[in-house]
């Protein structure tokens, strides 16, 4: 459904439209109330979906809404919309990380500096026991400020629930969508494992990687040979002398097959990222050579005192024979 400016969502008056995902589809909005600009979220399709998406839809609301971080999307209201559900959020104002990478690799300092804040975000997640599980460029935005925004929870599901059964892995993705969601699945997720924290850890290995190189890890021709390149072979990209040795253990380290030989929390990888996104300290600045113009002649006085005191001990020490040192003593006379 498409909704024309000023049509009304509950409290809101639709300014115009911004964008679509895979769930649904964004429209700013005015809310008189508190005189700002928000984001509206509504569920997307030219009729009323199955209550599958409606089910995720809503889950992306409670997850989100429990989220309160700089590095993640700010919920401010849920309701219903003609009997549809929709997500109030801030409104930013930048582009998603896709974007940002389509011409190419990041800088290395940017690369860092924006995978630690991924990490921050995903970090305070966890700690709300919500994983991610939908982590690609596509839901992170980059603001006009440089601030990293995680979006689209919608994925997302409570580790602390019980779990259920283990679905198809391609069960939880638009079936358009699906080659640029599987290419940063998780090995546990393509096998339809039970995913924790650790899983979004591969994810954010994979953007990265790509954010470093410029090249998508794992993504092959058909969603198949992805999925079998995710759990069987490396990086189609190396980061040998791309990225340092030590950024490369650390994605590395995020790419394990095996979920125990990745990092076990993303506060224990942002605290590492911490390490390396730190820039050196501007030289110090060079003391101001002295001014020489009227220091100058008390220097050589204070020159000419040393040379008589050494004059006078060496006089003090030396036999007499008949004849006085002359120097020394018109020199002291003149310094008298």
């Amino acid at each position: 459904m498409s909704l024309p400016a000023g049509a009304v969502i509950g409290p809101y008056e639709v300014v115009g439209w911004l964008g679509a995902g895979g769930m649904g589809e964004v429209y700013r909005a005015r809310d008189a109330r508190l005189d700002r600009d928000v984001a509206i979220k509504l569920v997307a399709g030219p009729s009323v979906p199955e209550s599958s998406r409606v089910d995720r839809f809503t889950q992306e609301a409670r997850a989100a809404g429990q989220l309160n971080h700089p590095n993640i999307l700010v919920v401010y209201d849920i309701g219903t919309h003609d009997g549809l559900p929709y997500i109030v959020s801030e409104l930013l104002d930048g582009e998603s990380l896709r974007r940002r990478i389509e011409g190419g690799a990041l800088a290395t300092r940017k690369a860092v500096d924006y995978a630690r804040q991924i990490a921050e975000g995903l970090a305070a997640a966890h700690d709300k026991g919500i994983v991610h599980r939908d982590l690609k460029p596509d839901n992170l935005f980059i603001t006009t400020e440089g601030r990293v925004k995680i979006l689209d929870f919608g994925l997302a599901k409570l580790t602390l629930a019980v779990e259920g059964p283990a679905k198809n892995p391609t069960e939880d993705t638009e079936v358009g969508a699906v080659l640029g969601t599987v290419g940063y699945m998780s090995p546990e997720q393509v096998r339809g494992e039970h995913v924790d924290p650790r899983s979004d850890l591969f994810s954010f290995g994979v953007i990265f990687h790509e954010m470093l190189t410029g090249h998508r890890a794992f993504t092959r021709a058909t969603a198949a040979d992805t999925m079998a390149a995710i759990l069987k072979e490396e990086p189609s990209a190396a980061l040998s002398g791309v990225a340092p040795q030590a950024l490369e253990r650390i994605v590395m380290r995020c790419l394990e097959k095996t979920r125990e030989a990745r990092f076990q929390s993303a506060r224990d990888l942002a605290f590492g990222l911490e390490g390396l996104s730190d820039t050196p300290a501007p030289a110090a600045r060079r003391p101001n050579p002295p001014r020489p113009s009227r220091q100058r002649p008390w220097a050589w006085l204070a020159l000419g005192a040393i040379l008589s005191v050494i004059a006078l001990v060496l006089v003090a020490w030396t036999p007499w024979r008949g004849v006085t040192p002359p120097v020394p003593l018109r020199l002291s006379a003149q310094l008298g």
